[in-house]
């Protein structure tokens, strides 16, 4: 398959995996900040499943050790924070337009759509270039 075609694919499942988990996480509770919280538990899930398929099937990467794996986790976040930034920035923004779950989902969605696009070129420039050690 295509990397292009395989990426779309992985940034799609990562998608419904974190849009998934925010709507079971403000299901199960409504309480106060109830939306940052699942919007954080669907940034953190959809963020370490992309991490495992980016890493062995995008990249092809493989860590020397558990140390080295876990600092180019570190780094695969690192380079996350300003994409999360402009998801959430959609997401948070067709919440406080539109003022239902619906369009804020599809904001979210939007915003991971570019947040993933940018994501790959940073991913391949810092995280998982060549000849790289973290």
């Amino acid at each position: 398959m295509k990397l292009p075609i395989t990426y779309t694919l992985f940034a799609v499942l990562a998608t419904a995996v974190n849009i998934g988990v925010q709507d079971i996480a403000v299901t199960l509770y409504q309480g106060p900040y109830s939306l940052i919280l699942s919007v954080t538990t669907g940034t953190v899930a959809g963020l370490a499943l992309k991490y495992v398929l980016d890493k062995r099937y995008i990249f092809r990467f493989q860590a020397n050790d558990a140390l080295h794996d876990s600092r180019t986790f570190m780094l695969y976040s690192l380079m996350g924070v300003v994409t999360t930034l402009i998801f959430w920035s959609f997401e948070f923004g067709f919440n406080a337009l539109f003022e239902t779950k619906e369009m804020r989902y599809l904001g979210g969605i939007i915003g991971l759509a570019i947040g993933y696009t940018s994501k790959y070129h940073l991913d391949r420039q810092f995280v998982f270039r060549k000849g790289a050690t973290v």
